[in-house]
């Protein structure tokens, strides 16, 4: 899948990853440091999530890499976003196994009503550093990509007429 009515499947693609890696990362902190959050279906919507990210992620950056091999000469920042892009899938496996390890935890937690508060402390610094790494990464992923297509975009309509 290259082409979605006539558009590169990238640019269509690309806004469920972009959306995506960031809602489930604030579910994933908000679980992961609340438990209360974890008792209800917002674990679960996480999970759902985090499985979603996990399947668009490969499928987003295989038609970017399509793109990509249309380019004649890439730009250096071309260059920058597919390096960028192809390591998304390494945060978005990371989500996967926090949200995996949360659904765990609950279940843990189901079971026993015994204090786990070392776990709970390991729990809240993974949380906190997959998910911040991870908007971080598409973050800098998407701000390269933006820039590879509207830099030369814009420069071409600040030129004045017949330059």
């Amino acid at each position: 899948m290259t082409i979605i009515n006539g558009m590169p499947a990238h640019v269509l693609l690309l806004h469920f990853v972009v959306v995506l890696v960031p809602l489930t990362a604030l579910l994933e902190i908000v679980c992961g440091l609340w438990s209360a959050a974890r008792r209800g279906l917002l674990l679960w919507l996480t999970l759902i999530l985090a499985s979603v990210t996990m399947v668009m992620t490969p499928i987003t950056a295989n038609a970017g890499l399509w793109l990509y091999a249309l380019t004649a000469n890439p730009t250096p920042i071309l260059r920058e976003h597919a390096a960028r892009g192809s390591t998304m899938i390494y945060f978005s496996a990371a989500l996967l196994a926090v949200a995996i390890g949360l659904v765990v935890l609950r279940m843990a937690e189901y079971r026993s009503e015994k204090p786990r508060t070392v776990i709970h402390i390991v729990v809240g610094i993974m949380v906190l550093v997959v998910g911040i790494s991870s908007v971080i990464q598409i973050y800098r992923v998407g701000d390269a990509g933006g820039r590879s297509v509207w830099d030369e975009e814009i420069a071409r309509m600040e030129k004045p007429r017949g330059s």
